[in-house]
């Protein structure tokens, strides 16, 4: 069995975090941590055993980053995917050089979790069992992992063709706008959620462009506004 380890502030997505991994055969969730000093606690604790960490980035009272060096100094084996709404170059560039095995920018549906997970466990397995590689095998250990291009022939299970046409036509009728997940579902009539989940995979082939605002309390406000090269590919969904 697999031990993870959830750090993030933010109970519900902790929770939501720890029922993926529940999820996924030969996973579990060790432990949780809301803070940093209870993971570094946990981490520089030989009775507990951690095999992966699934880390963010932005908490009330830390940087999930400063959790980097404590994961490394401590000698274990541990590796770390990062799962957090910081999209800046600097973050990722400072979790690369600690050697993160993958990085979810949120938010995201469970496919992307459960594909991050099963990935390293392979990629895992194959470096403790092989004692030899071929540059094949170095290959396919460090590329392997990039998520297929996105068919936009097909939709998502989940999505239907008339939600995304009524989506599309908003959007094509208001090509210069720039809008939130909460802004379009209200114009269109439908929930947030649902909403949600066509604004993301309009993002994943590229029709859509995603910023992210910092409200008051510090947590992140999705904007999406139509990649104007992608007009074309936005009129196919919209008849």
């Amino acid at each position: 069995m697999i031990n993870v380890l959830i750090v993030d502030d933010d109970a519900m997505v902790a929770e939501l975090n720890r029922l993926y991994v529940a999820k996924i055969a030969g996973f579990r969730c060790c432990a949780t941590a809301s803070t940093l000093r209870q993971a570094e606690a946990l981490i520089n604790d030989p009775q507990q055993e951690i095999d992966l960490v699934l880390l963010d980035v932005y908490m009330q009272q830390d940087s999930g980053l400063d959790l980097l060096p404590t994961i490394r100094a401590s000698g274990r084996a541990i590796d770390i995917i990062m799962i957090t709404s910081a999209a800046d170059a600097a973050t990722l560039q400072t979790s690369l050089r600690y050697g993160v095995v993958d990085y979810l920018i949120k938010p995201f549906q469970f496919p992307r979790f459960e594909e991050a997970l099963l990935t390293w466990r392979k990629q895992r397995k194959q470096i403790d069992t092989q004692q030899w590689f071929e540059q094949s095998d170095v290959d396919r250990l460090l590329h392997s992992g990039a998520p297929d291009t996105v068919d936009t022939s097909r939709l998502p299970k989940g999505l239907t063709a008339q939600t995304l046409r009524t989506i599309c036509q908003w959007i094509d009728a208001h090509p210069e706008a720039e809008f939130s997940t909460d802004e379009l579902g209200n114009a269109v009539n439908i929930s947030r959620v649902s909403c949600r989940k066509y604004l993301i995979w309009l993002a994943q082939i590229n029709i859509l462009y995603t910023t992210i605002h910092y409200g008051a309390t510090g947590r992140p406000v999705y904007r999406y506004r139509l990649v104007a090269e992608q007009y074309g590919l936005l009129k196919q969904y919209t008849h």
